[in-house]
């Protein structure tokens, strides 16, 4: 148990950082990432918690990229005409402010004009964030005379669309809820959901999410008709839709703090008298 929490400990203390430089722009200190190095550079970070981007040409111009809004509350696009003028007139209909599609066009552009440019573009259209959480449940789903409340673990794989602010995602989950001297259960649960942010702004978010199906390993100890301690185990398989809300706040460039209320209530499995106490606080970061 002890390594256990040791490793959770060191994953969470863990991130991927990018290599950064500090630049003045139009009288701005600004600690910038480089995310294409070509004959025109990607350069980005996020500031006073916005995204800003900026292209820093060969002769070490650095322009902004800007896309703010008219009287009317309409988006200019100014990132637009700006990127045309620098990459003579390559088309940018397709082109969105954000790391992903900015990322693709430049290096793009850096590839048609120097033979010898080396792609850093991967083709990824999905980004992945590694999670760690722990906490306390009552098991809702399961009979517990006594609302006995157990300690929890977990870990989750979440899948989103290569985007500054992903609205949808899927997830991978892995949890473990720890028997007590009272309640004589623990369960590991391996599940597949998914979740939607009805909030989604730079710095947080808050979303609503299913679980769609779960694998359950059970191990619990009773009592039979004789008084005699009888253990058993179970693997069970459900498609319970288990719904759930959730919050994840920006703390780095690459990293949140999380909280989750993971199982408020079912469709198809009964909540057995206790109202559901599925609390986790965890850590999650980007791949």
């Amino acid at each position: 148990m002890k390594k256990i929490l040791v490793a959770i400990l060191f994953c969470m203390a863990f991130q991927i950082n990018y290599s950064q430089q500090t630049y003045n722009v139009n009288g701005e200190s600004l600690e910038l990432k480089t995310e294409v190095d070509g004959k025109l550079d990607l350069l980005w970070n996020t500031i006073d918690g916005k995204y800003r981007y900026f292209i820093k040409s060969e002769d070490g111009t650095i322009t902004e990229l800007k896309n703010t809004k008219n009287d009317n509350n309409d988006y200019q696009e100014e990132y637009k005409s700006t990127l045309s003028n620098l990459t003579n007139g390559k088309s940018t209909d397709k082109l969105k402010l954000t790391l992903y599609s900015l990322k693709s066009y430049i290096d793009s552009y850096n590839a048609s004009i120097d033979s010898n440019y080396i792609s850093t573009n991967i083709e990824r259209n999905l980004q992945l964030r590694l999670g760690f959480s722990g906490g306390i449940t009552n098991n809702p789903f399961v009979g517990n005379p006594d609302n006995t409340k157990t300690p929890m673990i977990g870990t989750e794989l979440e899948i989103f669309e290569a985007n500054s602010l992903p609205r949808h995602s899927g997830f991978l989950q892995a949890r473990h809820a720890f028997e007590s001297d009272d309640f004589k259960y623990s369960t590991t649960e391996l599940a597949l959901g998914y979740r939607f942010r009805f909030i989604n702004k730079e710095t947080f978010s808050i979303y609503g999410q299913v679980k769609l199906a779960t694998l359950n390993f059970t191990d619990v100890t009773f009592l039979d008709e004789n008084d005699m301690e009888v253990n058993s185990n179970e693997t069970s398989f459900d498609i319970p839709f288990i719904f759930g809300v959730g919050s994840d706040i920006k703390v780095g460039d690459n990293s949140y703090i999380t909280i989750i209320y993971g199982e408020l209530f079912a469709a198809f499995l009964d909540n057995q008298g206790n109202f559901s106490t599925d609390i986790a606080v965890g850590y999650k970061f980007n791949l």
